[in-house]
This record gives C-alpha cells, sequence and structure tokens, in this order.
C-alpha cells in the first residue's frame, strides 16, 4: 500500500507544473510521510454544484494548478460537446493564494481548447464575473474563489451561459469528462491568446447597480463598512459614491485584500468575532448601520445599534439573514415591486407571508443560489447565509453590492421618517408574527461523523422536540412536489420547523431553526421575544440529543 502511494505521489509530481507544490511534495515523498500521502492520493476532490473546493496543497484531494488544470480542461470538453465550438469563457478571481495562477492556467486551457477566454482585469467581487457572463454574451463563466473559507482554501466556481451556477445534470457531464483526463501532458496550455479584460465590464455594473435604487429616494444613511480582507471595498465604494450615499466609513484593518485574513479566525460575518472590529469602529463614528461583505462580496451583512448603547458589548448587533432577508422584501414591496419572491428551504418562511400579503409569487428552492437564481419570473431571492439577489436581470446569483445598496436606501427612507430597521422588523412582527430563527451548526474534523449523525436521525427519528409533537417529518432524499432529492431532513412542529442537513461546502453540519409566535401589538413583543428563545435554545438540546452530536 505504502508503495502504491508514493509510485501514486511521484507520477503526480513528475506532472506539476506549480514549483510550490512540487517542492511540498517532494519533502513528503523524500519523508515517507505516508499519513500525509494518504490524506492527498486517497480519492479525488470532487466536482458537484459548487464546483470545487478544497485546501490548497500537492495531490488530487487538494487545490492546486493541477487540479485546475483538469476542472478547466474538462469543462471545456463539456462546452464543446454542448455545440460552443468557439464560445467566449468569461474568468474572475479573487484576492487568495494562487487564485490568479488558477485564473490564468483556466484561459490558457479554453484557449488550447479552441474557446475564447477572457479574464477580468484584477480581483473583483464574484457577482462582476456573474454580471460579465451575461454582458458579453459568454457560454460559460468561472469564479475562483472559496468565499469565507479559511485562508488555506481555495475553489472553483462554474456558471454556465444563463449567468447562474450549474446544477446537475451539467456537474455531473463535467465532472465525467474531468475524469476522462488521464494526462496532464495531453492537454494543451498555450502562453498567451486569451484577452484581459479592461474595466469596461466593471463600468457596466457599476451603471447596472444604480437601476437598483428608486429614483429620487432619500440617500443619508451613514455607514460603517468592512471587506473583511477581501476584493469588496473599491467596488462598494464606486457604486456608493454613484448612488449618492455619505462615504462609508471603513474598518481599515480589514479593507485591503489579505489572503491571510489576519484580524479574524474564519473570513465569515456570521463567524464569532469576525464582526468586533466593525463594532469597534461603529463606536467611534456612530452610523446608522454596519455593512460587511465576505472576502469574493457576493454576501452582505448587516448590524444594527440595539437597545440603548450604554453597553458597548451589546450596543450593536448583527441581524440575521433571514431579518435583513425579510427587511429587503418588505422595502421591495413597499416600492411596487412585482414578479416571484424566492428563497431557499431553509430560510425564515416569513417571506411567504410577506408575498402572499403582497399578492405576489412565492416559491422555495433547495439550498443555494444555483438553485433560486433558477425561479421562474424572479424579483427577489435571498438564503439566510447573508445571500440576496436584488436585480435578477443583472446578476442571476447573490450580489453583496447591490444588496448593500438596497438595504442603505431602506435605512435611508426609515431615517427620513424617525425610524430604524429595528422599528420595521417589529412592524413584520406585528403584521406576521415573529418569525424568529437560529442555527446550530457543529463543525468536524471527520466527515463520517456527519453521516452518523443523519443516519441516526433516520433510524431514530425524534417524535417531539421541546415538548412540541412533530406533525410531519419529509426526508428529503426522496425529493417532494417542488423539490429535487438532496441529502436533508425536514420537521414540521406546531408552530416551529428545523431542516437538518450536512454543509455542501464546509466540514458541517447544520440545522435550522424557526419558530413562528403570534403577536398581538407592539406591547406582546418583549414577551413573545423571550418565549421564542426558550423555545429555540430547547429545540437546540433536543435535536442535539437525537442526532448524537
Amino acid at each position: 500500500m505504502h508503495d502504491e502511494l508514493i509510485a501514486q505521489a511521484q507520477a503526480w509530481l513528475t506532472e506539476d507544473p506549480d514549483p510550490d507544490t512540487r517542492t511540498e511534495l517532494a519533502r513528503l515523498i523524500d519523508a515517507q510521510d505516508h499519513t500525509e500521502l494518504a490524506a492527498r492520493f486517497t480519492g479525488t476532490l470532487q466536482f458537484g454544484t459548487a464546483g470545487l473546493r478544497g485546501e490548497l496543497g500537492a495531490g488530487p484531494m487538494r487545490m492546486n494548478r493541477s487540479v485546475v488544470i483538469r476542472a478547466a480542461a474538462g469543462l471545456a470538453a463539456y462546452l464543446k460537446k454542448q455545440g460552443h465550438d468557439n464560445g467566449l469563457v468569461v474568468i474572475g478571481y479573487d484576492a487568495r493564494h494562487k487564485s490568479i495562477d488558477f485564473a490564468l492556467d483556466t484561459a490558457a486551457v479554453m484557449t488550447g481548447a479552441g474557446l475564447r477566454a477572457a479574464v477580468l482585469p484584477r480581483p473583483l467581487p464574484t457577482p462582476v464575473l456573474a454580471f460579465a457572463i451575461r454582458h458579453l454574451g459568454a457560454v460559460a463563466g468561472v469564479e475562483v474563489t472559496a468565499s469565507h473559507n479559511p485562508p488555506r482554501d481555495n475553489g472553483y466556481k462554474v456558471y454556465l451561459g444563463d449567468g447562474s451556477q450549474i446544477v446537475p445534470p451539467a456537474d455531473i457531464d463535467i465532472a465525467a469528462e474531468i475524469a476522462a483526463i488521464e494526462s496532464l501532458t495531453t492537454v494543451p496550455r498555450p502562453t498567451h491568446g486569451w484577452d484581459t479584460l479592461d474595466d469596461s465590464v466593471l463600468d457596466a455594473y457599476l451603471t447596472r447597480t444604480d437601476a437598483v435604487l428608486a429614483q429620487g429616494s432619500p440617500r443619508t444613511a451613514r455607514t460603517v463598512y468592512t471587506a473583511m480582507h477581501g476584493v469588496g471595498k473599491d467596488v462598494l465604494l464606486a457604486a456608493f459614491a454613484r448612488a449618492g450615499f455619505p462615504t462609508p466609513d471603513l474598518v481599515t484593518e480589514q479593507a485591503d485584500p489579505d489572503p491571510d485574513f489576519p484580524t479574524v479566525a474564519f473570513p465569515n460575518p456570521e463567524e464569532p468575532g469576525a464582526m468586533d472590529l466593525a463594532f469597534a469602529k461603529a463606536r467611534e463614528t456612530t452610523p446608522d448601520l454596519i455593512i460587511a461583505n465576505d472576502p469574493d462580496a457576493d454576501r452582505c451583512a448587516v448590524a444594527v445599534r440595539d437597545g440603548n448603547g450604554n453597553d458597548p458589548d451589546t450596543d450593536w448587533r448583527m441581524l440575521r439573514g433571514d431579518e435583513v432577508g425579510a427587511l429587503l422584501a418588505a422595502h421591495l414591496v413597499h416600492r411596487g415591486a412585482t414578479g416571484t419572491f424566492a428563497e431557499s428551504i431553509v430560510s425564515s418562511s416569513l417571506l411567504g407571508r410577506i408575498a402572499e400579503k403582497a399578492g405576489l409569487p412565492h416559491v422555495e428552492t433547495l439550498t443555494g443560489f444555483k438553485w433560486i437564481a433558477r425561479a421562474e419570473g424572479l424579483r427577489y431571492g435571498y438564503e439566510e447565509a447573508l445571500g440576496y439577489c436584488v436585480d435578477p436581470e443583472g446578476v442571476r446569483d447573490k450580489d453583496g453590492i447591490t444588496a448593500a445598496l438596497l438595504i442603505t436606501e431602506l435605512a435611508s427612507r426609515l431615517k427620513s421618517e424617525g425610524r430604524t430597521l429595528l422599528d420595521l422588523l417589529d412592524d413584520l412582527a406585528v403584521e406576521h408574527g415573529l418569525h424568529a430563527t437560529d442555527q446550530l451548526s457543529v463543525r468536524v474534523e471527520d466527515l463520517s461523523l456527519i453521516a452518523a449523525a443523519m443516519n441516526r436521525l433516520r433510524e431514530q427519528p425524534p417524535t417531539e422536540l421541546a415538548g412540541l409533537p412533530i406533525t410531519r417529518t419529509d426526508d428529503l432524499t426522496q425529493g417532494t412536489e417542488t423539490l429535487p432529492p438532496t441529502d436533508g431532513l425536514r420537521y414540521t412542529l406546531d408552530g416551529a420547523r428545523v431542516i437538518v442537513r450536512p454543509s455542501g461546502t464546509e466540514p458541517k453540519l447544520k440545522c435550522y431553526l424557526e419558530v413562528v409566535i403570534p403577536v398581538a401589538s407592539h406591547a406582546d413583543l418583549p414577551t413573545a421575544r423571550a418565549q421564542a428563545t426558550t423555545l429555540l435554545e430547547s429545540i437546540k438540546r433536543d435535536l442535539s440529543k437525537s442526532a448524537g452530536i
């Protein structure tokens, strides 16, 4: 077995085009580090509906230039079989380690395969790439990014010509083409022949952002902004300047791209501590709201002043993705938007209530914007993980820049009325019931623990959570009338809902909880919130016990 591992590693080493991973792999071979070699050579990174994502390093189970060249060659072969012999593939990338190398390798492979390739001029937000696909009439797009993953990771996200991410069966067909590539020596990689785009695509994207806002709307809300060491700052500042908003106060320690993300454990606004510097800046500058993007700026986080501000540790709080999702929906309804409001099944049912009252179609999809973006007649889509699509004709994906513009417009309108985002959330709770959501998220080193938890829940299903009887259980692997199959379980309770699923992008088991408490008046809100908090904690405890996590 050890001999076979060494032979595999040596064969990989002879083809590896990257001096960094060659050095790394040669060291592991010389040290006869069988444990580390097995971790890298037992299997391959799976190409799925999120494309590829994994830790940087040598070998087929890591993200590296060899893996990316194979992925690009598989994508090129798939596109040609679809009849796109001379089609354009547009390529974007973030500021992570190796991102530009992976982007240029992709351009070289596409060019060598007879396709046309165009690379964005520098690290830019993912939504700029999603916009560019439709704007340039491309047959596909590739974004090199690992979004909000840790610094050691990178990824490879694939879009087709409609500007939305791939879904089955395209991912399966592309994976088959990747698997058919026996050697990198068979993949032509010229050193030139592709285009490097100028700023005209970015200018077109920024022109499009103007259309997100209502003409003549108030533009007075003051913001603190953090790019979370990613690529959002310049584009967001340009969009805000065009819109006429006050210039955001920057969290300078996190403003510029840095692939090591030195100030945060995880560069994700949802992670504990990630927003601490933004809160500190807000205490200095007293803005109306805080805006944060994740490193590739497709997500948007919002924080608001909470309470009386006397306690510096509780004076600012992050809004949940579901809260921002409801606020943006209410704002669009107020502006007279028409079309379908869509969300993932793990997001709050409040969106359905808002859409129903406004007489608008409402659709639930599987998790991920690859599904949300495909909702028929889409006008607005969101998922609880801080993703919002507010301009589907421009960007058929989540977009943290346009979402930031829209929430700041809403904050400005409310400010002109002497109100805040929290006031509007209170109004929505009284109108539709308090929809309180929470998440139980368990990160694992050993992926088998996730499968074991799912099996346990299927074999010994809970009959009640927090004293509430489970009235219906849906095993989503079977699919439903409206949803294709996916690995997940959905429990319907009297006044609550729970969904359990493995994360598609991280080694996590995720459990999404929602309770709905009727509220008669604003005076009843504190009691309803306390009741919801107690109920959510109790559901979490019981669910942990049932899943064995």
